[in-house]
């Protein structure tokens, strides 16, 4: 693979990363509000968020597809394939440094604590995911999955 391939794969790869950050952002934080609201426990807390920022994960990822007029089916399958395995990741990064901070799988919301973890531990999940989308775009497979359908859609 020749430089310009690969610095267009790292690109891409940055970009795909950060899409799914952005879905397990929302997830996250949708979850935590509503955990914190309820007053869940843990387990249950990181069940309701992991479940919602792979909701929002898939959401983000289908929306353009169906917008190339990509059949449904199509999209949901290719959305499927492209992003399970790096939101996985992100999300065991992301619960595993919210669960190790002392305090922050507990803190209401208006605590500092869970507002210095949080963005820590969503960067976590991105360093976590960024060298598994880069090694699916390599071999065809991830985020490129999408762009092949948006374009043979």
């Amino acid at each position: 693979m020749n430089h310009t391939h690969s610095t267009t794969y790292s690109q891409v790869a940055v970009a795909a990363t950060l899409h799914c950050l952005t879905g397990c952002a929302i997830g996250e934080i949708s979850g935590m509000v509503i955990s914190n609201i309820l007053n869940l426990a843990v387990l249950p807390s990181i069940l309701i968020s992991t479940g919602l920022a792979f909701v929002f994960g898939y959401t983000l990822s289908i929306i353009p597809l169906l917008q190339y007029k990509v059949p449904v089916k199509k999209a949901l399958l290719t959305v499927l394939a492209a992003d399970s395995l790096s939101i996985l990741v992100m999300e065991i990064a992301d619960n595993t440094i919210m669960a190790i901070v002392p305090g922050a799988m507990n803190a209401n919301l208006v605590n500092p604590i869970f507002w210095t973890t949080l963005p820590l531990s969503l960067f976590a999940g991105f360093l976590v995911a960024l060298p598994v989308n880069q090694y699916l775009l390599n071999r065809g497979k991830g985020h490129a999955l999408v762009h092949e359908s948006m374009h043979h859609g």
